[in-house]
């Protein structure tokens, strides 16, 4: 039987954007009313506002005017990657990133299995904390290096990267877009049932380390450099470079977490460390441009991904079909149990996140439709939320309107299809645990 091949991912997104563009004929438009929220500081749905409006069909031709539509739409995050491709190019052409890296991997001879959990955890942190996505982007290249000389293929390198980083999120006890609006939203107050969503957030993250640890095992091959291979000499050069980039991952870090900073900053901080690093490197003005220029071009395919992904909901809403959508999903779920009805939010959930690939930007639009549907039910808010939660979260981990898990794919040359592989037998074990959970939830009446 031939393996399930999908075509490049530019070629699905493409042919995504058309097929958005021919369901803007046949899905009637609709719309919600929208208001003022002061609690999240958007514009959030009206729940009962929803009406027709003039269907508003996108043409072929205007469907592909979404892409560079899409692009503009995404251009911060685009240079942010473009600029850090670059950055890290000079990082690796003075010769210092792979001499770390050589170091670290002879210092885990023989402790090699440490590397996945640890980095497991470390990025499922930051997804619980700040929804970590193509903040990852920056440290592909590294951990490239790191799981090659390891002997781990790409897939691994993706997996304990942005997908810890993707179960974090969805079973994060205060992620403050998936967790925070969300509640907002709901009426509840921030945070609460932060305990009851940890505890289903131990067990996730074991499964996910356990089955990156599998495919680790079943793919190894040998270290993309012989670990009985004399390590260069460390130049006085390599220490400063090293300690110039771990200082930018400590301000990054700083910045994202305290300041508030958005991609314009992260992309100017890096920006800055090629440059120190060329300078500090002695690759001179002209070396430090050209590497500039490699990185860029390397790192040009994953960057424009992101662009064509937001041209997707582009179209859709051109075409005035998504709050339709979300309408056709949720109205149905009044007419079932309370248990079945709950599930059905979750399933329902995870339908929206393709179209609507910002966790956020879906919280404030199926949230005010759902609460009042819950409240007629019986269903408490809470529970409504973790639907939400775990509909949308784990969503982010296949579905190709994900700018940021196509960018990192394509720049880890790993095949979307191989992805979903890895993904499926996991992919549902996590989604039967947050059913569970929200079983859970349901019986012991979480408020």
């Amino acid at each position: 039987m031939p393996k399930l091949r999908f075509p490049h991912p530019l070629t699905l997104l493409v042919a995504c954007t058309l097929i958005a563009a021919v369901a803007s004929y046949v899905v009637p438009a609709g719309e919600y009313e929208r208001r003022d929220d002061p609690a999240t500081g958007r514009r959030v749905a009206v729940a009962g506002s929803y009406h027709r409006v003039p269907q508003a069909p996108v043409s072929a031709f205007d469907a592909l005017t979404a892409v560079p539509r899409g692009m503009i739409d995404a251009s911060a995050v685009i240079f942010f990657v473009f600029l850090v491709g670059g950055a890290f190019a000079v990082v690796d052409k003075t010769g210092a990133l792979r001499w770390g890296v050589e170091r670290l991997t002879r210092a885990l001879a023989g402790r090699a299995a440490l590397v996945i959990p640890i980095c497991c955890i470390a990025f499922a942190t930051g997804g619980a904390l700040e929804h970590m996505s193509e903040e990852i982007i920056a440290l592909i290249p590294a951990i490239l290096v790191l799981t090659r000389s390891l002997g781990m293929d790409a897939l691994t390198a993706v997996a304990m990267s942005i997908g810890a980083a993707g179960v974090g999120a969805a079973f994060s006890p205060i992620d403050p877009f998936l967790v925070g609006i969300a509640q907002k939203v709901a009426g509840i107050p921030v945070l609460s049932g932060a305990t009851f969503r940890l505890a289903f957030l131990v067990p996730a993250l074991a499964a996910w380390i356990w089955a990156t640890m599998r495919h680790a095992a079943r793919t190894r091959g040998a270290p993309s450099a012989a670990p009985n291979a004399p390590v260069a000499a460390l130049a006085p050069h390599h220490a400063g470079v090293l300690a110039l980039v771990l200082a930018t991952f400590g301000v990054f870090v700083y910045g994202v977490l305290r300041l508030g900073w958005d991609f314009e900053h992260m992309a100017a901080l890096f920006f800055l460390m090629g440059v120190a690093a060329g300078v500090v490197g002695g690759l001179g003005v002209s070396g430090t441009a050209a590497a500039f220029a490699d990185g860029f071009g390397s790192m040009a395919s994953a960057a424009l991904l992101i662009g064509f992904a937001r041209g997707i909901y582009v179209v859709l809403d051109q075409g005035h079909i998504v709050d339709t959508l979300v309408q056709v999903l949720f109205t149905p779920l009044g007419q079932l149990p309370l248990a079945l009805s709950a599930l059905g939010m979750m399933v329902a959930q995870t339908a929206v996140h393709f179209p609507v690939p910002s966790v956020s930007g879906q919280a404030v639009l199926t949230m005010p439709v759902l609460v009042p549907l819950s409240d007629l039910l019986g269903l408490s808010r809470q529970v409504t939320v973790l639907a939400f939660h775990y509909g949308a979260g784990l969503c982010e981990l296949l579905t190709p309107t994900n700018g940021a898990l196509m960018a990192i794919l394509a720049a880890a040359q790993v095949r979307y299809e191989d992805w979903l592989r890895f993904l499926a037998p996991i992919y549902v074990l996590l989604l039967t645990l947050g059913a569970v959970a929200i079983g859970v939830g349901i019986a012991v009446r979480l408020s």
